[in-house]
């Protein structure tokens, strides 16, 4: 289902809460313009967050970074990318949740300007698609490093299919090493 709310087209997708937004985009010869976030439009299409926090990151083609997400500080996450292009992903990791385990994911893009609102209680990462991309995201808690948790990206039980060659995947040393997703005692 679709709202369109301001300047905004809200998508729901198969996970409830997790939505994909579509900002409109005004253009002339000069370029363009869009709005990327307005507190009034996302709390009438019911994503009520109080944003604290901006992030911001660049990489190269094959970096894949997570499935990252805080153990007693879940953040909700608002991503988008502003150069080139990602494929982003997120996992329920509700206890309750009918779709526990389960994945959604978009391409997101510069040109584009779609964004994917994450709420607490998932795992999240993405992988660039494009030669660099630099990757935006509002969060609505601070990030604590000592609270960091992690899910392998190639967890056979979630299963995500990824859209490039995974041979060449670059990662970091923390994220060569997360659990899979049955060996995580994390359940929000």
């Amino acid at each position: 289902m679709e709202k369109i709310i301001g300047n905004f087209k809200f998508i729901e997708t198969s996970i409830k809460d997790v939505y994909i937004i579509e900002p409109k985009k005004y253009g002339d010869n000069r370029g363009y313009f869009m709005e990327t976030y307005k507190d009034k439009d996302f709390k009438e299409a019911g994503l009520d967050y109080d944003f604290v926090q901006d992030n911001q990151s660049k990489s190269k083609k094959g970096v894949l970074r997570g499935l990252h997400f805080q153990k007693n500080y879940p953040q909700a996450k608002l991503v988008r990318c502003i150069e080139g292009e990602v494929f982003d992903v997120c996992v329920d990791l509700r206890k309750d949740s009918p779709t526990y385990g389960k994945w959604e994911g978009v391409i997101l893009s510069a040109e584009k300007g779609n964004q994917f609102m994450i709420p607490r209680g998932f795992a999240h990462g993405f992988v660039v698609l494009s030669e660099t991309a630099t990757f935006c995201y509002k969060c609505d808690e601070l990030y604590h490093p000592e609270d960091e948790g992690g899910i392998m990206w190639n967890d056979p039980d979630i299963d995500i299919t990824w859209p490039f060659d995974c041979s060449n995947v670059i990662l970091s040393e923390k994220d060569k090493v997360h659990p899979l997703l049955k060996d995580n005692k994390i359940e929000f």
